[in-house]
């Protein structure tokens, strides 16, 4: 197993358009958190009203603090294992990830809804409540994010119903929690869905390369 992942590694870092890929995504990932960062205080400086939504009013707050945050961590970790394990998929999942984040950034930016008016208690400290419960309602990425891995994994079927069911389970978190209105859930489908094929169009050779056999080393 170490062996055909070392194996892995040593073809793909070897390869200097594989190389050059995975080093610009990586940072092309790195910018777009920055990008999210300004984009989350923006918004929660400028927080409007609450609104009312039909689910919402209709089912009990959960404390669900603890999963909504340490569940992203989890998501993380588990999409990182991913890029280790297959270093030749790493650019066009964070291309992905990065375009996904930027586009987020700008409908939080655009969006100022105040959080549905039963304001989670948290514990996590305030730059951690800052991240996760600040004015970044619209759209989801609790529900984008797993959605958008499971249609870059769509061809293989372990992978894609794994994250299919978390991108459902983080879904009915946030509901649960009242942390984001259904819409920001919904929404959450349909726009993650157009970023993956704008990611496909954006990032043609990372996606190619995504799909290929193992690389062949580079002479």
């Amino acid at each position: 197993m170490y062996a055909k992942l070392l194996h892995r590694h040593r073809i793909h870092w070897s390869n200097a358009q594989a190389r050059t890929a995975s080093i610009l995504s990586v940072f092309a990932f790195a910018a777009s958190l920055v990008v999210q960062y300004y984009s989350i205080v923006f918004a929660t400086a400028r927080v409007s009203n609450p609104v009312t939504d039909l689910i919402l009013s209709n089912i009990p707050v959960v404390d669900v603090d603890g999963i909504y945050v340490y569940g992203l961590f989890f998501l993380v970790a588990f999409i990182s294992l991913l890029c280790l394990s297959h270093p030749k998929r790493m650019p066009f999942i964070l291309y992905s990830l990065a375009l996904f984040i930027v586009i987020r950034s700008v409908f939080v930016v655009l969006t100022h809804l105040a959080p549905y008016p039963i304001p989670p208690q948290t514990d996590f400290g305030t730059t951690m409540s800052k991240i996760f419960f600040g004015g970044d309602l619209f759209f989801s990425g609790h529900t984008g994010v797993p959605f958008l891995i499971a249609l870059i994994y769509w061809k293989e079927k372990g992978l894609r119903n794994i994250f299919l069911m978390l991108s459902v389970f983080f879904g009915g978190v946030v509901l649960l929690g009242h942390l984001h209105y259904s819409i920001d859930v919904l929404a959450a489908f349909f726009i993650t869905y157009t970023i993956f094929h704008i990611a496909e169009w954006l990032f043609p050779s990372e996606r190619a390369l995504f799909l290929s056999d193992p690389i062949a080393p580079a002479h």
